[in-house]
């Protein structure tokens, strides 16, 4: 945009083309500053092209960051926003007047070159402000670490930036905005036909069980999926069995020329409880039948050995990956799913389990209910930025014991903050079993042999009865009707399965 060198826009500094490393300016580019204000001037509609992502805080001159608020605030009163309106509100600046008054509005309006590149002006102010704020948080970085403060390690430091950093990056989003409803439409029927020609008519990522990929229609990209239970019920051997059903299953893909071809499942298994030492065992005693315990101590047969050598090689070449690291926080995880997806493709991540991770936080004063509901939101993001679902295993309240019922209830999530808030999905697990093994009844010492006989054996018929049965209760979905799901549980292989009954269905509750 040229002008001449007496015109008020002159006001602006100059930026220095020397070669002079030792001090450096911050990019900027005043010229498309003012050429987008002037084309905002000169006909407002020009706001509209950049009003979604640009904000007055993205300009370098402070002055045409107020021109472009004042511009907005107009507008959004349906006025006019142009040289003539605006001169009053910036009648009595001092900043406007040392550099021309009025006269710096209408020269901003009569030197505008077109509308067209209004958007273009307004990308390169905000990729330049983003630029600035690297350079801002690579010297607080670089200060930080000068700094050696015992209570801010250097991995502290390094999740915090990488925070940071994704926050930058968020902000630094100029793409989406309102999609037309066709584009939309187009997507769901697609999705509806990769449903309709998968096995089990699965739209999303299977499970691998029957009545509760019938349920939920598979596990849905960009849904943050909540599995908790009380200690003991189940959810990490619900989790890994998943893990490894998914792992196993092929979905129909398209190669760059077109051709079909049977593409993988890539799970990522983040276990913050076990090692994966521990986690491999527990999947290879899922596999082969043979117990964990027994194959943690040793104490297997020459036969079982084969059998776990020989499901071994058959495993290790399952796109499931694992890790293990304790109190990992959100970006941590987010960074390392990212660079899975980018080398190896990623269908879904695990969480075992949420109340492990670490919040990310600005002060020391958060309480944990704080810290997990930043955890969880943090989680639904991630989901929707590698566009995969998350499933994140929680515990529960205590309450739930010192009911009649047992049976969890969403209002046993509630002191864990946002999750069943941020959650498209949240299952239970409940295992009757379980709590009818730890109330074997006592003779009463007012009471018969005779009486109590037939009470323990009412007793001993009931917890026959929900032998290795398990509810898997699906309390909210986003998606689809909640359900409670009977599933047969073998808590000597870690084992989940469907029960046997072919015409089974799960009881919709809601």
């Amino acid at each position: 945009m040229d002008s001449p060198g007496s015109s008020a826009l002159a006001h602006l500094p100059q930026q220095d083309s020397s070669n002079d490393q030792r001090f450096r300016e911050p990019p900027v580019n005043y010229e498309a500053e003012q050429a987008l204000l002037g084309a905002i001037l000169a006909s407002n509609t020009a706001y509209e092209r950049v009003a979604d992502f640009l904000l007055p805080e993205h300009f370098a001159d402070p002055i045409n960051a107020r021109i472009y608020e004042a511009c907005g605030k107009l507008l959004d009163q349906s006025k006019i926003a142009n040289a003539v309106t605006l001169k009053n509100l910036f009648e009595r600046s001092e900043a406007l007047s040392d550099i021309g008054g009025a006269a710096y509005l209408t020269e901003l309006q009569d030197n505008y070159v077109s509308i067209v590149n209004a958007r273009d002006y307004g990308e390169t102010i905000h990729d330049l402000y983003l630029r600035r704020q690297l350079i801002a948080l690579g010297d607080d970085m670089v200060n930080d670490a000068f700094e050696h403060d015992l209570d801010d390690s250097a991995g502290q430091q390094i999740e915090r930036g990488e925070q940071r950093l994704y926050n930058l990056a968020e902000s630094g989003q100029i793409e989406g905005g309102l999609r037309d409803f066709r584009s939309a439409l187009i997507q769901s029927i697609e999705m509806a036909e990769a449903a309709l020609q998968r096995s089990g008519h699965v739209a999303g990522v299977p499970t691998g069980f029957r009545d509760l990929d019938r349920c939920l229609g598979g596990l849905h990209s960009s849904d943050l999926i909540i599995l908790a239970a009380r200690p003991s019920m189940g959810k990490s051997s619900l989790a890994a069995n998943i893990a490894f059903n998914a792992v196993r299953s092929k979905r129909q893909g398209q190669d760059d020329e077109g051709n079909p071809f049977d593409q993988k499942e890539v799970v990522a298994l983040f276990s913050l409880e076990m090692s994966a030492e521990q986690l491999a065992t527990r999947i290879l005693s899922t596999e082969t039948r043979i117990r964990s315990d027994s194959i943690r101590r040793g104490e297997i047969h020459d036969r079982d050995f084969d059998t776990l050598f020989q499901a071994s090689r058959e495993l290790h070449e399952l796109p499931l990956f694992i890790d293990d690291t304790p109190s990992l926080t959100v970006p941590a995880l987010r960074t390392r799913a990212r660079r899975l997806k980018r080398q190896h493709g990623l269908s879904l991540i695990i969480i075992d389990y949420l109340q492990l991770m670490s919040a990310v936080t600005t002060g020391r004063n958060d309480n944990r209910v704080q810290e997990v509901s930043e955890i969880t939101r943090g989680l639904k993001a991630v989901a929707k930025e590698l566009n995969v679902p998350v499933i994140a295993l929680s515990q529960l309240s205590r309450q739930t014991e010192q009911r009649d019922d047992k049976r969890p209830q969403l209002a046993d999530l509630r002191e864990s903050g946002s999750i069943e808030q941020d959650a498209d999905v949240v299952m239970f697990i409940y295992r009757e079993e379980y709590y009818l093994s730890r109330e074997k009844p006592r003779e009463r010492a007012t009471e018969s042999d005779e009486k109590y006989q037939e009470r323990l054996q009412r007793y001993e018929e009931k917890l026959e009865s929900m032998r290795n049965k398990a509810e898997v209760i699906v309390a909210k979905q986003r998606h689809g009707p909640i359900a409670t799901i009977d599933m047969m549980f073998d808590g000597r292989f870690t084992r989940f399965d469907d029960l046997a009954e072919d015409d089974h269905l799960p009881d919709e509750i809601g």
